[in-house]
């Protein structure tokens, strides 16, 4: 992919640098200037930095003696303050009136910023039906949805897809389980929440028959209840289609209360059977190999090893089925680049899927790229549906918005309706569970804590939140309506550094998406809600005796709100008027 030259105060800084590089007979390339500027190490020095080490060998010279030259041919102008040499780097220093002038929000928060990109599938939030959906889910859900969101708004077509298992072992246990040792009666509300946990007590029920002859007829039978499934008839089929239902209304659920939509949903039963015919015909034509009964493909020369496709007993795996998978959603959408949101623990998998799709031949292969992530962990170790020590995502909902109800939103019940207390808790829950799951390197692992999330002091959704509240409520005070041309007075180095902020926020973004990471988002927007709360802690915005600084500082205010709404949009996240 390729990107513009979109942020507008580096774009500047490139025609001056190129001009005085022109001066000394150096030939430079404008993108590649660029590309190079970045931010200081320090806030006393300077707003942005440009390296000279590229330009040691041709000139014959120290980086260092090469900024002091290029120091020597800037032109002053109104933007640069002051160009000044700090070793091998040469750093300006901006005006901050000018540099506000160049920030319209109108644009730079809606900006198209990418030049070349491929049409790009992003699955994610692959969960389990008859399964109960836990809070370690939601890192996968957030993490996709906020990579699909970054995707969109730099200007590459993305389709969204999802792929939830409903067929395999876990369904045969749960099945078999509530036909024969279930005694209970489904719940009337929330039925794939309570099937979920007949899974887990079938898993216990099971580890407890395991050495006994019991056993074996059970396997047996999980065997026929995988075979109507398959085949589409019999009892076990029929309770399957209901019980499926259940497990899809609650994902629904979750999805709708995160806002998740899917432009195409596979399913695993979907590619069940023609993904074994398809490695089938592939065998057929020679393409695949067979070992001991197993049918694969040999990448051991890739240091692979052995990909198996189909079992000795005809059946397939998990790679037989992401293989199918692939070459449906190239011929069906004819992507060009394919990125599976999936935790790291499938880093093999997906290595011998590519390699399988490539060695078909299959363009897209050298596409196919694995996000992997770490696990979300409880204070006390792993989560397992398998064991059942989750949090449910459904109670943990509900636990959160009470907590926010009845920590934060109490005071308001006299004067806000009870359906706006409740959508306001709902904001802020949601707002502090995407926030926590994307604001940690999907390489780090996540460890849950409910409070920690919730503080509106620290790094944290509902603390972005507060901040966009806030300064809603400073400029509906004011009645402030913004305008470019209110810049005319700005002189605090605050105020300095949030317009620097403010200004970077598409390349903060333009990295997210070069590197399929959300914390450099999370990061910049905690750093800016916490410079604002600092410049209003020492600089007065309304009531001054200066109408013009008061309209600067307004509209300075104005554009930390816009750029806290914007980035909190692309984690999915809604920024409340109120709090």
């Amino acid at each position: 992919m390729d990107f513009k030259l979109h942020n507008p105060l580096k774009n500047e800084i490139a025609d001056i640098l190129l001009s005085a590089l022109s001066s000394l007979d150096i030939t430079a390339d404008k993108k590649e200037i660029y590309n190079q500027l970045g931010l200081p190490p320090k806030e006393n020095m300077g707003e942005i930095a440009f390296p000279c080490f590229q330009y040691a060998k041709a000139l014959k010279d120290s980086p260092a003696n090469i900024a002091n030259k290029i120091q020597e041919k800037i032109k002053k102008n109104n933007l640069v303050i002051e160009a000044k040499s700090f070793g091998p780097y040469l750093n300006f220093y901006i005006n901050s009136v000018e540099l506000a002038k160049m920030i319209d929000p109108q644009i730079i928060f809606n900006q198209n910023i990418i030049e070349q990109s491929e049409k790009t599938m992003i699955e994610y939030s692959q969960p389990n039906t008859h399964k109960e959906l836990h809070v370690g889910h939601m890192r996968n859900l957030c993490l996709g949805d906020a990579i699909v969101k970054l995707y969109r708004y730099v200007g590459i077509e993305t389709i969204s897809t999802t792929f939830p298992g409903d067929v395999g072992t876990h369904v045969a246990k749960c099945l078999w389980y509530y036909k024969n040792i279930n005694k209970e009666l489904p719940p009337k509300n929330r039925k794939g929440a309570w099937l979920g946990q007949l899974y887990s007590k079938a898993n216990l029920y099971l580890e407890e028959i395991k050495e006994t002859e019991q056993f074996s007829e059970v396997k047996s039978e999980m065997t026929t209840i995988l075979k109507q499934i398959e085949a589409g008839n019999g009892e076990y089929f029929e309770l399957w289609k209901e019980t499926r239902q259940w497990s899809v209304e609650l994902m629904q659920n979750i999805y709708d209360w995160t806002g998740t939509k899917f432009d195409q949903w596979y399913w695993e039963s979907d590619v069940d059977a023609s993904s074994v015919k398809y490695i089938k015909s592939l065998y057929e034509q020679d393409k695949l190999t067979k070992d001991q009964g197993a049918i694969g493909m040999n990448l051991e020369d890739d240091k692979l090893g052995f990909c198996l496709l189909l079992k000795s007993d005809g059946t397939g795996l998990y790679a037989t089925k992401d293989v199918e998978l692939a070459r449906k959603k190239f011929e069906d959408f004819n992507i060009e680049k394919n990125i599976y949101v999936v935790d790291n623990r499938q880093s093999l998998h997906f290595k011998q899927v590519f390699k399988v799709l490539e060695k078909l031949g299959h363009k897209q292969a050298k596409n196919c790229y694995h996000l992997q992530y770490e696990m979300v962990e409880l204070p006390d170790g792993a989560m397992s549906s398998r064991k059942g020590n989750i949090v449910p995502l459904q109670e943990l909902i509900d636990q959160m918005q009470d907590t926010i109800t009845k920590t934060h939103l109490t005071k308001y019940s006299e004067q806000w309706t009870s359906e706006k207390v409740s959508n306001t808790s709902k904001i802020i829950a949601e707002g502090a569970i995407k926030f926590g799951m994307t604001k940690v390197d999907s390489n780090k692992k996540i460890v849950f804590n409910m409070d920690e999330w919730l503080k509106l002091d620290g790094e944290s959704g509902p603390y972005i939140q507060y901040v966009h509240a806030r300064i809603n409520s400073i400029l509906q005070k004011a009645d402030y309506s913004f305008q470019i041309n209110d810049f005319k007075k700005l002189d605090h180095e605050l105020e300095k550094q949030i317009l620097i902020k403010v200004i970077h926020f598409n390349d903060i973004i333009e990295n997210c998406v070069k590197q399929n990471k959300t914390h450099f988002l999370t990061g910049h927007l905690y750093e800016t809600s916490k410079l604002f709360n600092s410049f209003y802690a020492q600089c007065k915005v309304i009531n001054s005796d200066d109408p013009e600084l008061e309209r600067s500082r307004l509209a300075l205010c104005y554009l930390v709100k816009t750029s806290l709404n914007s980035g909190l949009a692309l984690l999915g996240i809604t920024a409340p008027d109120e709090m």
